[in-house]
Formats: C-alpha cells, structure tokens, sequence
C-alpha cells in the first residue's frame, strides 16, 4: 500500500472539473428559484364587497384539494349564470364593476379568486392552465346550484383570465357564452414583452426562462394560445379591448378575431386601457345585448327584450 504521501494531489484545474456539474446545478436552482419569485403574482385581498347586491360568500372546491374564496349573486329560478374571473394579480373585487348591469339585466353571478389571488387558497404556482381548471371548477359549481339554468352558463375573463376562458371552451362543449377583456393571442409574446421591460436579453437568459415555464407548467405555449383556442370554442365569443392598451396591444385581439373559425365570434373596440376601460359603462349594454342573444329561453324576459329591439330597429 503506497504511502498517503506519495500520491500526487489532483490538478487544480481537474479539480475545478470535477466540481463543474455541482456548480451549474446550484446556478440552476438558484435561477429557477429566481425566475419564480419574479413571476409570482402578487396577492391582493379584496377590502370591498358587491354592496346592494343579494350577495353571499361561498367556498368553491377547487383542484388538489384547494378552496376557491368566491362571491354568488342570485337572480332567481332557472335563470342564467356567468362565472367571472379576474387577471394576473387581481382579485374578485377588481371585476365587481360588472355585476349591478349584468345582474340587473337578469344574470346570475360568480366572482371568485384564483389560486393564490385574493383569498383563495395558495398553490406551488399560478400559470393559464391552472386558471382554466379553476374557471372549470368555478363553472360545474354553477351547474349543480339549485335555481341556476345549467343550459345557459357562461364565463367572462380578463386579461390571463380572459386566455383561460377560451382555453376552456376549447375544452367543453357545455358553455352558452364566452367575454375576453383585453385577452392576449400567445403566451410567448405576452413573456418576451415582459422580458423587454425587465431588459433582459433573449439569448441566452430570456430563452432559459422560456423553456423553464413551459416545463414547470407542463404545456408549450402554443398549446394554449388564445390564438389557437379560438378555432377550437363551440360557443359565441364576444372579444373586447381597450383601443389604448399599452401592456396588450389591439393588434392581438384582432389576431385572434382573424384566426375565429366562424361568424359567432365578434370584436368590441372601445376606449380604455387594459385595466380601465373609459366608455365601459356606456358599452355595456353592447356586453349585455350580445349574451341576450346567445343565451335566451322561451318566456325568458331576455328573449321579450331581444324581440322588442327587432320590433324597434324594424320600424
């Protein structure tokens, strides 16, 4: 056995070598830990609720055994639901601006959080698809109420909500309605808009972070771009956006109003921007008139108002 003295010590740049692998995978978990702390949505709790509306607070079972904070709005037997959320950040009360027109035109109403939003329960992560499953979750919750006419529900989404509402009615066939608020046409373009405003450079780092959110999320952008969902919806589609919206431009709602499969999808351009739109109140009743027509029933006071607008526009 040779003497521990006589055997040479390893090279330091063999050495180094041998240490490479460890190094470049305490980097990677470090950037990875980085990328997600940077692309955590923050969490803001509502402060207000719909006052002078018959709301009640409920608890949506959601996916992994997460609960969905949420606000029901009744509107009587058998009438129509609308399931309503929200976009990156936001919160239920951030759509609340929606529910006195839609209720008082008849429509039952479901605001609720997303996982880690508002007051719902937290998640590993948030990303579009886990939007679009608790959206799900938020819709088959409304089709087993009592009093809720399970023929006629639909969803509205803003912004990432807005992506997943379509994503979702991709998937099923069940939805009487879809309403995008400023709903981007690819999640890729959406990422390198938000690398540009970090200034960081595509390659190689805004490539990585790419790759890294796709394999964390377990679906390739182009699977879930609105772009592409809208060819697949087997419902009416009414897309608006705000003519001055900066953080998603107009170009992407024509986009995905180019790439439609057929005339039951429509675009409402009105001004605003993407969280605020100046003439919604005015627009509404346009929001309003569009569900009227894709979600009416025999003797539904919806279908006597639609009938006495063609009265109207006929004389």
């Amino acid at each position: 056995m040779p003497e521990l003295s006589a055997i040479a010590p390893m090279p330091l740049a063999a050495a180094l070598i041998a240490l490479l692998p460890f190094v470049m995978a305490a980097v990677a978990i470090v950037a990875n830990w980085l990328i997600r702390r940077s692309l955590a949505a923050p969490r803001v709790p509502e402060r207000g609720v719909p006052d002078g509306l018959p709301w009640r607070e409920v608890a949506i079972p959601g996916g992994c055994g997460k609960a969905l904070f949420g606000w029901f709005v009744p509107a009587g037997d058998g009438a129509p639901a609308l399931a309503i959320i929200h976009g990156w950040g936001g919160n239920a009360e951030m759509m609340l601006p929606l529910a006195k027109p839609l209720h008082a035109a008849g429509y039952a109403l479901l605001f609720f959080d997303a996982r880690n939003h508002g007051r719902s329960d937290g998640d590993t992560f948030s990303s579009l698809p886990r939007f679009a499953e608790d959206l799900e979750h938020a819709v088959d919750w409304l089709r087993a109420l009592p009093g809720v006419d399970a023929s006629r529900i639909g969803v509205i989404g803003h912004s990432v909500g807005a992506a997943a509402a379509l994503l979702l009615a991709a998937r099923r066939n069940d939805l009487a309605a879809v309403v995008t608020l400023a709903a981007f046409s690819h999640p890729a373009t959406m990422m390198r808009r938000w690398l540009r405003s970090k200034r960081i450079p595509y390659w190689p780092l805004g490539a990585y972070i790419l790759y890294y959110v796709q394999r964390v999320i377990g679906h390739r952008f182009d699977e879930l771009a609105p772009c592409r969902s809208i060819r697949e919806v087997n419902c009416p589609v009414l897309l608006v956006h705000g003519s001055e919206d900066e953080t998603v431009p107009v170009s992407e709602a024509q986009e995905i109003y180019a790439r439609r499969r057929d005339q039951r999808v429509r675009l409402l351009l009105i001004p605003g921007s993407h969280d605020q739109y100046a003439e919604m109140d005015h627009r509404i009743g346009e929001v309003i008139g569009f569900l009227d027509a894709v979600m009416p029933a025999a003797g539904d006071p919806r279908q006597r108002r639609i009938a006495a607008k063609r009265q109207g526009a006929g004389q």
